[in-house]
């Protein structure tokens, strides 16, 4: 069994590999396959960014640096997309502030919306604050500890700045992967 067994490792990862492989492995498309990937893989839970980054580095067909700066980049681009999508949806900018209808405390439904609410509120002030968002972005970005999904959804709806999401985005995956391909290269 090669590497294409691998648990965890989707057809798309397959498939971009042999496209590498077959195109003489040349390191512009080795990029230009492992942004697309990373873009597929920001916005689509099941597309490992990781397995791609192990697989194509471990089995030869891709520079493992190239494939970890492409997938950093397209996972940079697909993160962002998600961000201003939440930051731009329709309403959004017209949206009155109203008071959230009241809940019954005494039940147990009740309890969990108004602690619902009240995590998602300390969650959006804490990603409207630089003194928090930068440090939880690049943490989010570089462990996936809080997903990194999640941040973007949150942070689109704060008032984080763009610019300062990509920045915080990009380094953080930038050193998850090229860290990542290091380990890889090393064997």
């Amino acid at each position: 069994m090669g590497p294409w067994f691998l648990p965890g490792v989707g057809l798309g990862c397959v498939a971009t590999l042999v496209a590498a492989h077959n195109l003489g492995a040349m390191w512009v498309w080795q990029l230009v396959l492992a942004v697309g990937f990373g873009i597929g893989s920001a916005v689509i839970p099941v597309m490992n960014a990781e397995a791609y980054v192990l697989v194509g580095g471990g089995s030869g067909a891709l520079d493992p640096v190239v494939a970890a700066v492409g997938v950093s980049v397209g996972q940079t681009i697909g993160k962002v997309a998600m961000f201003l999508a939440v930051r731009y949806r329709p309403g959004y900018a017209t949206r009155k502030s109203k008071e959230p209808k009241p809940v019954d405390l005494g039940t147990r439904r009740g309890r969990f919306v108004q602690w619902n609410r009240d995590v998602s509120k300390r969650l959006l002030d804490a990603m409207s604050d630089r003194r928090w968002s930068i440090p939880v972005t690049l943490l989010s970005a570089f462990t996936g500890i809080p997903p990194l999904y999640g941040v973007a959804l949150i942070g689109g709806a704060s008032r984080m700045g763009v610019l300062t999401f990509t920045l915080s985005v990009l380094t953080g995956r930038t050193a998850r992967f090229v860290l990542l391909a290091a380990g890889v290269s090393l064997f």
